[in-house]
This record gives structure tokens, sequence and C-alpha cells, in this order.
């Protein structure tokens, strides 16, 4: 027997350790004395609620409601286990409440209806309308699913959602519209054919209306064939509403010609032969799950040219509702939307079609790596990782709710409202901003030594879309240009970037000669120079930034700090520049926390440590942040003899004297840096006042310690390391470092030096 253990076997694992279930509570407001319970609970909590009984709209200003969504069902249609009842449908909807969260910030509570009865099941969800901003409804069969939307929506004020009906058709209009894209035809003068008379079926073929398909060209099969007119078996009026006027009866007498074949029914209904009667270059859609209509390698036997989807996360194209259901949520919510319309659902459809044609992130790239993401007909949709979907398909759907007049609390400012969106999954973004805002107003060139890691090509493209820096990347053309098509980047070496290619460039000579220039007394010959000019490509950046060919080198993707450190300090140290440390911002849950220094200095001096201190005081400042900085050390103010304990404090007798603008204290431990309170008893006179921000360790290892401890366990962000005391002419990164944390060092190393130490 294998030792892998089987996908039942680990999802219920999955759902019972370490604890059941995959929801919690948690609170948002401190709880931790009575004068919170005051104010969290009687007597206090009476203003809230007088302040919501005067006016409704409070209830957003005063309690989740605002950003809480229920997920609602009643277990009779889940997934494709049909009935199951409302109990053992939980783990569904609780899944469905863990994808709002983490895609796009909302609160959830799934809630399990043992109610069959649909207009009674419709009469429980308005009964709800005062806890909830809006409702999802979830896995409700056909045709009682459309009765609870329809009397809910008539008689809420708050958005009323079927995501099986309305999420599949939104996301499959938006595959839909880039297939056709690629196919070179439109809405207007295409043949569908589609098999599933189901609430989902249904409503992908109205929102194939809405998007301009004609209804005379949309034929309609179910387990009875071709929905006609007169037919009387197994029909209701959202059916009908799509029933020809033909003799014909079977699903192959109505494939022929048709260039678009949508199934939501079952495994193997559409068979090869069927593919062969469509036209040329059919998009095929057969989202049966977990077998589709048909397989993919099936239909491409006999159509070669085939664009096909699937709801399957094993074949390209994934119609997936969680690329729409988080997202026209959030964007409904933030404006107070009574409902989500027509419109809001269309601007859902352009918006996740946009996003597909755009270059792919590279975030989904490192979540599905190894995938093709670039348009095309493998690449119609979005992946559901790729974090631009929350700003660009929220925003999208909010600003339809404003000009269609169902917002009660519309957005003065979209723009503005896409960045929040985008501090909620890119944590570095409002700390960046002041940095970002700096670099703009200076076009400095920037040199990445490793310019063939993909990473670094992607954070090019970012730098040439966010910033108004020029990118020079180290590296082989032929390299560079085969990767930027394969990965799908609109930029291309020559026209957006330049290449210093180590292998021939007609500045090799002067480069190796400054090189041995510099380093001759320090035993480099010039055939060692001659060598290193070939292959170091830190040296290479290092001598671009010494002849003013660039302003600041990028290096440390792969390889070891010092190394690195080494030839950067060779070239541009001297005079007054002098690595003094190397600093991280570490963005937390509750906030960023500098430390340093993590790398240059083993065991500093007092003045260097000192040194330390006064450089990342500064630094903290450039991301808008007033420094407090506690020397650490497991000595406290003085109760351990000890060498580290004796350095800071001589740091600290430095620092007095040069009347430093900022608040210093030390030494003490980690905990009393971080908690005030515990400061008070152990130290009532400390200059310190609240818990520090930035913590200065004596020795590299105890702040390289902390800074992963915290990245590995307590998902904490790490902006840099920053360089200190290179005049902002190099950084060092680390191996670890994503595209977007490559992005975050070119616009530090893009502000002037005037902002700089």
């Amino acid at each position: 027997m294998s030792d892998t253990p089987s996908l039942r076997d680990a999802a219920l694992r999955y759902h019972e350790f370490p604890r059941p279930g995959k929801l919690e509570i948690r609170a948002t407001k401190p709880m931790a004395n009575g004068r919170d319970l005051a104010r969290a609970y009687s007597p206090g909590v009476a203003e809230a609620c007088l302040e919501i009984k005067a006016d409704a709209s409070n209830a957003a200003r005063y309690t989740a409601r605002g950003n809480l969504v229920a997920v609602v069902s009643n277990g009779s249609a889940v997934l494709g286990l049909g009935n199951i009842g409302a109990l053992a449908s939980k783990p569904v909807m609780e899944g469905k409440a863990v994808l709002f969260k983490n895609f796009a910030g909302i609160d959830c509570f799934d809630i399990e209806v043992d109610e069959s009865d649909p207009e009674k099941l419709a009469d429980i969800v308005c009964a709800l309308e005062p806890s909830f901003g809006a409702i999802n409804l979830e896995d409700i069969k056909a045709p009682d699913c459309f009765i609870v939307e329809k009397l809910c929506r008539e008689r809420m004020g708050i958005p009323v959602f079927h995501d099986d009906q309305h999420g599949t058709a939104i996301v499959v209009g938006a595959a839909a519209k880039n297939a056709l894209h690629v196919a070179g035809k439109s809405f207007d003068e295409i043949k569908i054919v589609s098999t599933g008379g189901g609430a989902a079926g249904i409503a992908c073929l109205n929102m194939l209306v809405k998007l301009g398909v004609k209804r005379e060209n949309i034929w309609l099969c179910d387990i009875h064939g071709l929905v006609y007119e007169g037919r009387a078996e197994e029909m209701n009026p959202e059916k009908a509403a799509f029933a020809q006027a033909s003799d014909l009866r079977r699903l192959d007498e109505v494939i022929g010609d048709a260039d678009l074949f949508l199934g939501l029914s079952g495994p193997n209904v559409l068979k090869p032969e069927m593919v062969a009667k469509m036209a040329k270059q059919p998009i095929i859609f057969a989202l049966a799950n977990p077998n589709p209509e048909i397989m993919p390698e099936a239909a491409r036997a006999v159509a070669p040219d085939a664009i096909i989807a699937t709801g399957r996360s094993d074949f390209p194209n994934q119609v997936n509702n969680v690329l729409c259901f988080p997202f026209i949520f959030r964007g409904a919510l933030d404006v107070g939307a009574s409902e989500i319309n027509d419109e809001m659902q269309i601007a859902c459809v352009e918006g996740i079609a946009e996003l597909a044609r755009a270059t792919t992130s590279a975030e989904a790239a490192a979540a599905y790596k190894g995938e093709q993401l670039t348009f095309g007909c493998d690449y119609l949709i979005p992946k559901p990782f790729d974090p631009r979907l929350v700003a660009v398909v929220s925003s999208a759907v909010a600003e339809a709710a404003m000009k269609s007049g169902v917002a009660a609390r519309p957005i003065e400012d979209l723009e503005a409202y896409k960045q929040r969106l985008n501090q909620t999954v890119f944590k570095s973004a409002l700390l960046m901003r002041p940095v970002f805002e700096a670099a703009r107003a200076a076009a400095r060139r920037i040199v990445f030594s490793e310019g063939e890691d993909e990473r670094v090509l992607r954070a090019a493209q970012e730098v040439l879309e966010e910033t108004t820096e020029t990118p020079v990347l180290i590296g082989r053309p032929e390299v560079i240009e085969a990767r930027c098509e394969k990965l799908g980047l609109r930029i291309r070496p020559g026209s957006d970037f330049q290449i210093v290619n180590p292998e021939n460039d007609p500045r090799y000579y002067d480069y190796w000669n400054s090189y041995h220039q510099l380093m001759q007394r320090q035993g480099v010959t010039p055939d060692l120079a001659k060598a290193i000019m070939r292959t170091n490509t830190t040296a290479i950046g290092a001598i671009m930034v010494h002849h003013g060919e660039a302003d600041s080198l990028i290096c440390g993707t792969f390889g070891e700090y010092r190394w690195h450190l080494n030839y950067v300090n060779q070239v541009l140290g001297g005079g007054s520049y002098e690595p003094h440390g190397a600093l991280s911002m570490m963005i937390l849950e509750d906030g960023p926390l500098f430390i340093a220094d993590t790398q240059v200095r083993i065991e500093p001096t007092p003045e260097q440590i000192a040194q330390t201190v006064m450089g990342a005081a500064r630094h903290a400042r450039r991301f808008g942040i007033e420094p407090k900085v506690a020397l650490c050390s497991q000595s406290q103010f003085g109760n351990i003899t000890c060498d580290a304990g004796a350095r800071l404090r001589a740091a600290i007798e430095i620092l007095d004297a040069n009347h430093c603008d900022f608040t210093y204290e030390g030494e003490m431990n980690i905990d009393t840096a971080l908690d005030a309170e515990l400061r008070g008893r152990i130290f009532p006179n400390s200059r310190l006042q609240g818990a520090a921000n930035v913590l200065v360790f004596a020795h590299a290892d105890a702040a390289s310690g902390v800074r992963n401890i915290l990245k590995m366990r307590s998902d904490g962000l790490e902006v840099g390391p920053i360089l200190m005391g290179m005049g902002n002419r190099a950084h060092i990164v680390s191996p670890s470092i994503t595209a977007r944390g490559l992005l975050n060092m070119a616009a530090i190393a893009g502000t002037p030096v005037a902002h700089y130490s």
C-alpha cells in the first residue's frame, strides 16, 4: 500500500485537526478589563443601540453588519451529492465562508436550514435581514431556488444572490467573452447548444443573452432532449423561455454548426462525433463535475483547435465561482447596495475577463507554478489566487452599483478605494505608499544583477508599470527574451529595458579595467578581473553604479548575503560609504516592526550599534513611522553582566552624546520592549512610551533569528533587507524574496539620496 494518504483521508484530517471545522469567531476589540467590558456590553452598548434606532444606516457604522454575509442552504442540491440535507451540507457552507474571508475579507456565517418548502425557507431568510449585510443562497435545488431568490429579492432591502445560478453565469460569461475574443467571433452571431436545464444552466443562458447572444440562436437540451415549443415533460417557465419552434429532438440533431457548447449536465453527454459537427474552432464548456460532458483530449482528437473549459482544477480554464462571489459581494457591501442587479453582474463579467487579458500576476504564477498563464486558448479566465481580483472586480461592481442607483453609500474616490482593496491583499501597500511617491519624483536606473530570474522579470514589468524607474537587467538576451515570452510578460529587452550581457558586452574592457584598478592592490590580477566581469553579475552591477550607468543595484535573489556584500563593498565602499547594517521591516498583523542588524556586522562595536540605531530611525521615518527604538539583549537595564549588554549600554551613551531626535531605550529583553505595561513595572522611569517599533540587537544571530521567526511563524511580510550606509546605491535581498518584494526594494532603491541614509 502506498504511504501517500488518499484524498479522502487527507480531506477528513483537514476538517478535523487541529480543531474541528474551518471557522472560528475572533473579537475585533479588546476585552481585557472592566473598562472594556463596560464599553462592549452594559452600559456602554446601549449608546450604539440608540444610534441605530435613530438611524438604521448606523448599523454599518457601529456593528459588523456592513461586512457580514450569511451563506444559507437547505442542502437540497449540494455539489454533485444531491439532496443530502441541511446538516450534511455544513462543511460546504463553512468552506464558502472561508473563501469569503480569505479572498475578500468578508466575515461570514454559514446557516443551514432544515426546510424543504421554498416559501417557508424564503420566510426564514427574510427574517435574517437585521443581522446581515447580504445573503448568499447556496445549493438549493431547482426550481425551488428560483422561488426562494425571487421572494427574498422582492422583500429584502439587502443583496440576495444565488451563487449556483449567478456566480456560475458570471464566470461562464467572462470565459465566453474571452473565448470569442480568441476565436474572433462575437456574441450576436454565434449559435449556442446547451445541456442542463437546472438553475445554473438557465442562469448562464440568461447571462449570455444579456451579453448579446440572440435568444433564437440558443438550443437548450436536457435529459429528455431538446426544449421545444409545446413540450410538457419536466418543463417550467425558466426552461420554456428557451423553447425552440423545431421538429428536431436530440442533441446530436441540433449540435451542427454550433459555435459554443455549454454543458452543465452530466458525464459523457457530448460525443466526439457531435464535436466534429460543430463550427470551426468550437468553444466547448464541459462543466459537469467531477466528470465533464466530454474529456478535453477526446474533444481535441476530432477538433484540435477547440477552446475548452471545464469545472475541474486539473485542466486549463476551470470555471470556478470563487472568481466571482467574494468580489461581487465586496463591491456591493462597500457601497451599501440594496441589490445585486444586472449592471453589477455584467461589470463583474467585464472585470474578470479584462484581468485574464492582462499579464498574469507574480502571486498567481507562484501559486500555480509550472502552468502556462498567458492569455489564449488555455488561459481564458484568471486564477482564483490572483490578488488583483479584489481591486479590479470589486471596484467595477461598486461603480456599476453607483451608476445604476442602488448604492446607499456611494464611494467618492474610486481610485483610492482600489488602493484600499489592494492593501488588504498586498500587506506592504499602505506602508510603501510614501516610498513609491518619493520614488516617482526621480527617474532612477535600477540594475538587477540576476536578470534571468523569473521574479526579477516580473518585478521589472511592475517597475515599468508602477514607477518612473528604468530597470536594467544583467543576463543573456536570448534567455531573457525566451522567458518573457513563456511567462506572458509584455516587456521585451531592448524596447522596454536595457540588458547587460556578461558574455558579450561592448563595455567589457572598461568594466574589467575599472574593477582591476579598484582591486589591484588586493590581489586581483588582470586575468582575474576579466573572469569576474564575465561571470559575477553582482560585481558587474556594482561597476555600472560606479560608472554612473545605474543609480542603484539590487542583487541577492540567490547566493549568500555576505558573498554579495563583499563585492558591493569592494566596488562601492570607501570614503563616506560603509555598510553599517541590514534593516528589515516586518509587517505583522498589528503593524510594522523593524529589525536590525540582521546581516552585516556579526558582533558590532558600541559605535557601530549606535550607527545602526540612527540609520534604522531615519529609515522608519521614510515609511511615515515615528521610531521608538529598543536596544535588545538578554541583559535588562544592567541586571546581567554580559558582553552584549555592555556594548548596548555603551551605545546608549554614544546616542545620548549625539542628542538624537528620536526615542530610544535599552538594554532590555524583547518582551519588555514590546509590552509597555511590563516595562513600566520593571523600569518605571523608561524614556520609551508604548511598544517599541524598532528592535536593534548586539549580535546578528539574534536579529536574524527574530526576523526569520516572525516571517515563518507569524505570517510576517518582510520589506528588505535594506542595506544601510551605502547611500542607496546597493541593496542585497534574500533568496526567499518574491516579485512583489523586489518591486518594493526597487521603490526603495528609486528614492533620491536626499531621502535616504
